[in-house]
């Protein structure tokens, strides 16, 4: 059986007792309560502080939970909602279009997907929740590249690959694509990131009206374009589907 890491558990312990309490610990309250030298609680503070997940007052001394432990649990909590919400949609967009359905949110420069629903049919698929792409060339991450601003700055920071002659990696001419996407309400990706594979997604928004994520089709392009256009019942789908959670999340009409 794999050993538990002393210090981890010392950490979490310590963050569980400054949860508990309803007012800022000093040091020496925190190294009794939990059977610790000082020098050892206060290294172990000194790192959470570092890391955003402690502060301490500037006057007293005192620590309490710090913000960064706060966005943690925010982040996990909508992107739980999130996938709650869309549960319904996304399997009705699955069956609708015939085709394999995604569900992203901005992470690590990237897209996160939380959610995959198959393509329903009896063809061999794997699971890809947990799986990163790119904000530059998906479907799912131009949407988020041209609604959320953080999305937005990370993509032009970043470098950008090259993963097909259609990749659009040049800072002006992707500034277009976005802009396009914003004035359409939905993203395209037509073997951009995977030869022979297209993708259209669309923004989801909560009840604050900020974009949490993006919904999205992926198949193969001869299913997804009819003369070089992409299928306008598909596009309807997606945007229909994104409608649909923004709205259980609170967000209104659109």
């Amino acid at each position: 059986m794999a050993r538990n890491i002393q210090s981890l558990e010392r950490a979490a312990a310590m963050l569980r007792l400054l949860a508990g309490g309803e007012r800022r610990l000093g040091l020496s309250e925190i190294a009794s309560s939990l059977g610790l030298a000082k020098g050892t609680a206060h290294g172990i503070l000194r790192t959470l502080q570092q890391e955003g997940f402690v502060e301490q007052d500037g006057a007293s001394g005192r620590y309490q939970l710090g913000a960064e432990l706060l966005r943690l649990g925010t982040t996990y909590l909508d992107v739980h909602e999130l996938r709650a919400r869309a549960l319904v949609w996304t399997d009705d967009l699955a069956r609708s279009s015939g085709e394999s359905v995604y569900l992203g949110v901005l992470h690590q420069h990237g897209v996160l997907i939380v959610h995959h629903v198959f393509r329903p049919d009896d063809s061999r698929q794997v699971l890809e929740v947990g799986a990163m792409q790119p904000l530059h060339s998906t479907a799912l991450g131009k949407v988020l590249s041209a609604f959320d601003p953080v999305a937005h700055t990370e993509v032009m920071e970043a470098e950008r690959k090259e993963f097909t002659a259609r990749t659009v990696c040049e800072l002006d001419a992707l500034e277009e694509v976005l802009d396009l996407t914003r004035a359409r309400g939905f993203a395209a990706d037509v073997e951009e990131t995977w030869e022979g594979i297209a993708s259209v997604a669309a923004p989801i928004h909560d009840r604050r009206r900020m974009p949490v994520g993006a919904v999205g089709v992926t198949g193969a392009v001869e299913r997804f374009c009819t003369n070089g256009e992409l299928r306008p019942g598909l596009i309807a789908a997606v945007r229909d589907c994104a409608r649909a959670v923004s709205r259980d999340l609170g967000a209104g009409r659109f």
